[in-house]
């Protein structure tokens, strides 16, 4: 297997082939609309010892619109029948924690990042210094987007999931024009995965095609 000698730092922290694991804790939408359930989990995850914890930023009429047909109708899976406007928005972190989500990040000494899913995401996140982004699975060929976290000149970590490789080679591409540099994660976009299609083996094949550190974003 091919190794990478690339590495990237998050917050001071070094990621790469000879460095330990980083674990990064997904909030996400467990806050279930909770302010206080999303500082109590960020507690939480601070003591069980992770590295990091990653929120998301968007809202709802940012991503989708609110509509009821077929497009925007979930057919199967967890939240069958739910459309997507109604899914982010219970699911969204709304943007005025996002200040007490980063200062309680700092007084509990743990590394926060967020993917954003939109210009005006990565605006909000540079204004609370963000030290990190991520791009989700979804948003990984919004080539525009990847641009514009770049050039923060922070590094990026960019998931795979619904990628081919020439669709992973260009984002690569667009992330490595800033200066901060670029992981990748393996990931099946499946809620959650079923353990027979994980597959870990890909990650092999990645580590011989691609000169980054590499990781796995787990949904089994």
């Amino acid at each position: 297997m091919a190794r990478s000698k690339s590495t990237v730092t998050i917050d001071g922290r070094l990621i790469g082939e000879a460095a330990a694991p980083y674990i990064v804790a997904e909030l996400s939408g467990n806050h279930k609309g909770c302010l206080e359930h999303a500082l109590a989990l960020m507690e939480a995850a601070a003591a069980c010892g992770v590295d990091a914890i990653k929120i998301q930023t968007y809202r709802a009429d940012t991503i989708t619109i609110d509509h009821d047909g077929p497009e925007f109708r979930i057919e199967g899976g967890l939240w069958k029948g739910r459309t997507l406007y109604d899914l982010y928005e219970e699911a969204h972190t709304p943007w005025e924690w996002h200040k007490a989500l980063f200062e309680k990040a700092k007084s509990i000494g743990i590394t926060l990042f967020s993917s954003p899913f939109d210009a005006a995401a990565i605006d909000l996140l540079e204004e609370l210094g963000c030290p990190a982004y991520k791009i989700a699975s979804y948003e990984m060929v919004d080539v525009n987007l990847i641009r514009r976290a770049a050039a923060t000149g922070k590094p990026l970590i960019i998931s795979t999931g619904l990628a081919n490789f020439s669709e992973i080679e260009e984002a690569l591409a667009a992330a490595l024009e800033g200066k901060g540099g670029v992981a990748l994660l393996y990931c099946i976009s499946g809620y959650p995965t079923p353990p027979e299609e994980a597959n870990l083996r890909t990650m092999v094949d990645m580590a011989e095609r691609f000169d980054v550190p590499l990781g796995l974003s787990d949904h089994t």
